[in-house]
């Protein structure tokens, strides 16, 4: 009888639906979780409950967030867009900079009902939330950055092979049999040298081999070229990113990252005193994936404890003018949640 009452009582876990909505004449899709309204296709349900707004890598969608996105909706609303050119949105011949996708996120945001939001990046979605957060700092309650673009030059030689001209006329052949062939000998041979890239062997084929499809590789070209060049990463975070210095900010990292170096979290964390580290020991790219479950625990962890950012325009303005913070005391740093009660 015990064991029978305890299942019924036991809580569902939040359903992950997937949504679209047309913005600007183009489909975006969205996965949302954690809110009755949003799951239904409609706006935000409560406009208190806090919303994690969870951006996939370049090549990506919004599914590489489903391993955590259940967890995280007990006790938040979560949407997580296919950026424009993935996934299930709308792949049209389009500006595909960063700034763009962060335009793209202001405008799903407002649509949505959302608010003020805690961005969660990853790799190119990284990137996509610091441009975020400076181009709508008023948004942005806090930065989880997870192996984010932006920070140095240094990135994978693959993808910048990957920019060179005419590169794209030998991807679709990925799709033929001879090309999986080729992707699978690839990677066991990554694996048998012990190269870091092996370690997302499954997650960068997964990639890969979905990019001829539906134009999604004519976007990932787009993409990867306004990011990237044969030289490596051609925007950076790091001479702005002190701007966030009111805005509490977390980083994970794989400390076997094959994509981007680990050695960005340090530089990360010299640009960004006040910013958490999370270093996860044997993970390569994907760190969510590699351990979702310390994933969840040390971002609600992180919410838990920090302050969400208060938007301050003088404040923004002066940091603009002088180019850096103000001195400690002069201003409320962002961080650590104080207790009361």
């Amino acid at each position: 009888m015990g064991t029978n009452t305890s299942r019924s009582t036991r809580r569902r876990p939040p359903e992950v639906t997937l949504q679209h909505r047309v913005i600007h004449g183009y489909r975006r899709a969205y996965r949302a979780a954690g809110d009755p309204g949003l799951c239904s296709g409609g706006e935000l349900s409560d406009p208190s409950r806090p919303v994690l707004l969870m951006l996939h890598g370049i090549g990506d969608s919004s599914e590489s967030w489903l391993g955590v996105m259940e967890a995280l909706a007990e006790g938040h609303a979560v949407v997580a867009p296919d950026l424009l050119g993935h996934g299930e949105s709308d792949k049209p011949r389009a500006d595909y900079s960063a700034a763009a996708f962060a335009n793209g996120m202001r405008d799903l945001v407002e649509v949505l009902g959302l608010g003020a939001v805690t961005v969660v990046g990853h790799s190119l979605g990284g990137g996509v939330a610091a441009q975020f957060a400076y181009q709508y700092p008023e948004r942005v309650e806090r930065l989880v950055l997870v192996a984010p673009g932006g920070v140095d030059r240094d990135v994978s030689p693959v993808l910048r092979i990957a920019t060179v001209p005419f590169s794209e006329l030998t991807v679709p052949l990925l799709h033929t049999p001879p090309g999986r062939f080729a992707v699978r000998i690839g990677t066991t041979l990554l694996k048998a040298i012990g190269h870091d890239l092996a370690v997302d062997a499954d997650d960068l084929r997964r990639v890969l081999e979905g990019l001829p499809e539906d134009g999604a590789f004519d976007a990932f070209t787009r993409t990867l070229r306004a990011v990237v060049d044969w030289r490596g990463q051609v925007v950076t975070m790091r001479d702005r990113v002190y701007l966030a210095a009111t805005v509490p900010m977390a980083v994970m990292w794989g400390s076997r990252d094959g994509v981007i170096p680990v050695a960005h979290a340090a530089r990360l964390a010299e640009a960004c005193p006040h910013a958490e580290m999370h270093i996860y020991e044997g993970a390569g790219h994907f760190p969510h994936h590699s351990d979702p479950e310390r994933f969840v625990q040390e971002v609600r962890a992180f919410i838990c404890a920090t302050e969400p950012a208060r938007w301050d325009p003088e404040l923004f303005g002066d940091y603009l003018r002088t180019g850096q913070v103000r001195p400690a005391g002069e201003v409320r740093p962002a961080g650590r949640a104080t207790a009361t009660g």
